[in-house]
């Protein structure tokens, strides 16, 4: 393998879905303003603690803006004709979904860090471990980011289609998540069924991070996020690489 045109084109890939996907409704939609409005749903008017709660919502904020870029992308390219092209150039599938991989985890990276510093301003939350808070950051995103390059890989040329399964299977993972219940407070059917979804492991590390209240150790959490990292980038590429045979 030539790893230098393999690096360089999902350099490419990834600047080139960094420059057409950011700013499309889809995204805007369901990587800031969804997650926000949930949020304010949640806590106004509750007498809730909002320092305890705040790992929950960075969690919600970085699954949502990291999953929102990728399920747009395949699409959108099927339905105008460019992936295609794309595929036809001297670049390997893995290059393709890694770039998408990168355009969604950068996305994320940069619109939660943000809301974390402006909400940094007006609560008193405290950093225990900043190295851990910075490795979650880059670990959540990239998991969250694969999810959504696996859920563009379906056929379709439809991106309402795939925006719709999106919605269909992120929005049980924050509801089974330990968001808006703390993971501690979980027990027997409940705690199981939490432990199910990706997005728990992600916010207990910002708890361990933020509170140093986590329930698992970080070093579990972060081995489970990072062979859930495999899992999604390799369905991804079964999936799509049966497309390219099929023709579709």
């Amino acid at each position: 393998m030539d790893w230098s045109l393999f690096l360089r084109s999902i350099l490419v890939i990834t600047e080139k879905n960094m420059r057409i996907y950011y700013f499309k409704g889809p995204v805007v939609i369901f990587g800031l303003l969804f997650p926000l409005i949930m949020f304010l749903t949640f806590f106004i008017g509750r007498d809730l603690d909002l320092v305890l709660f705040f790992p929950g919502f960075l969690g919600m904020m970085l699954f949502f803006t990291a999953s929102s870029v990728g399920p747009l992308i395949t699409p959108w390219e099927k339905r105008e004709k460019t992936y295609e092209r794309l595929v036809s150039l001297p670049v390997i599938l893995e290059s393709i979904i890694i770039g998408d991989i990168m355009a969604g985890a950068i996305f994320g990276v940069a619109i939660t860090t943000i809301v974390f510093v402006t909400c940094t301003l007006f609560l008193p939350l405290g950093i225990q471990n900043v190295a851990l808070l910075f490795l979650s950051f880059v670990i959540g995103s990239v998991t969250f980011a694969a999810l959504g390059t696996l859920l563009a890989s379906p056929t379709t040329d439809n991106p309402s289609n795939i925006m719709m399964l999106s919605s269909l299977v992120r929005l049980p993972l924050i509801f089974i998540s330990g968001i808006f219940i703390p993971l501690s407070q979980l027990t027997g059917g409940l705690f199981i069924l939490t432990s199910l979804s990706p997005l728990t492991y992600l916010v207990d590390l910002f708890h361990a991070a933020l509170n140093g209240d986590a329930v698992y150790p970080p070093w579990v959490d972060l081995v489970v996020l990072l062979a859930i990292i495999m899992v999604f980038v390799c369905a991804a590429k079964i999936i799509q690489q049966h497309n390219l045979m099929k023709g579709v």
